[in-house]
């Protein structure tokens, strides 16, 4: 479970090196300061990619079904059959709210 972190391969941005100097073991280690081998790296997530998708009318969903009918038994029946095809992604949409990147190893509150 929870297989959408970093660790996996070895990249996890809001770890320090390891080394004796790390700034961070000085007693202070869950400050929110900024991580010292990405100087450009928060905790926060600003942005994320959307799961909604355009069809060729510029319609916006998350799928889309097209009626048919199908025949049998000389009985007409109306089916729903999903639309694959011909949709373009939304792309990347930026958060009301900043969410907190989910590999950052603080705990926030304890009960």
């Amino acid at each position: 479970m929870g297989g959408s972190g970093s660790k996996s391969k070895g990249f996890w941005p809001f770890s320090g090196s390891g080394s004796v100097d790390d700034p961070t073991k000085d007693g202070n280690e869950q400050s929110l300061a900024r991580v010292r081998g990405f100087p450009g790296a928060t905790p926060f997530v600003f942005t994320r990619r959307s799961s909604l998708f355009f069809d060729e009318d510029g319609d916006l969903a998350h799928e889309f079904y097209e009626e048919t009918i199908v025949t049998k038994n000389g009985r007409k029946r109306a089916k729903l059959k999903r639309i694959h095809k011909n949709l373009t992604p939304q792309g990347i949409i930026k958060l009301d709210h900043a969410c907190i990147h989910v590999d950052f190893p603080v705990v926030l509150c304890e009960a």
